[in-house]
């Protein structure tokens, strides 16, 4: 007859497992949400109202620059000239007169809407999204004007350069908003400005086309 040995376990056997269990979950509990990673998105306002404006000392007279509020202690600094718009961030005015983003003009005559996205990692932003408007001269409205096309930039900011990263197209992609947030998480912090090229995500349109035009 085979016996079968049975090994009795003890009170302080179970005691052991239940102590050793706990603790692995509390250590797990604790490491998760410092591993974690959150990204986030909050809005400023760049509308005249709420930016202090001066002119751009040109003597033109539709040049002005607004310096406004941003996150962080940021500001973002909006130079227009001649019918278009280049958009910076920095410390100070002077600082994002220095980055690459104050030179990132576009050919075709250009706006851009008066609310600027920040994306952040946990509470720190790292870029921002701003809708533009591009006039395209070969698609006029009924009064002969140009119809604008609508394209989101994204910008990457500081520690480094300040400069555009990737381009979407509007109209071609109905999910707009949600490319440009995943163009700035997966590449704003580390994109070269001056090395890298400007990414166009998603569908390429009208928007993008005009956008390439210097």
């Amino acid at each position: 007859m085979r016996i079968h040995r049975l090994r009795l376990v003890s009170r302080t056997d179970i005691m052991l497992g239940t102590v050793l269990a706990a603790l692995f979950a509390a250590c797990f509990g604790l490491i998760s949400p410092a591993n974690a990673q959150t990204f986030s998105s909050s809005y400023t306002s760049t509308a005249p109202k709420d930016c202090r404006v001066t002119s751009a000392g040109n003597g033109v007279d539709d040049s002005t620059i607004r310096i406004c509020p941003g996150k962080a202690g940021l500001v973002v600094v909006i130079s227009e000239d001649d019918l278009r718009e280049a958009v910076s961030v920095g410390r100070s005015r002077a600082a994002a007169d220095r980055e690459p983003a104050a030179q990132g003009w576009f050919g075709p005559f250009n706006s851009t809407t008066h609310t600027v996205e920040w994306r952040a990692l946990d509470g720190k932003p790292f870029a921002i999204i701003q809708r533009w408007h591009i006039a395209d001269n070969a698609d006029e409205d009924k009064d002969g004007r140009p119809i604008a096309k609508p394209l989101l930039a994204v910008t990457r900011l500081a520690p480094g350069a300040v400069c555009h990263v990737a381009y979407v197209d509007v109209k071609a992609n109905p999910n707009a908003n949600e490319l440009a947030r995943k163009a700035a998480d997966e590449t704003a912090r580390n994109f070269k400005c001056g090395k890298d090229e400007v990414k166009v995500i998603g569908e390429t349109g009208r928007a993008v086309e005009l956008a390439a035009r210097r």
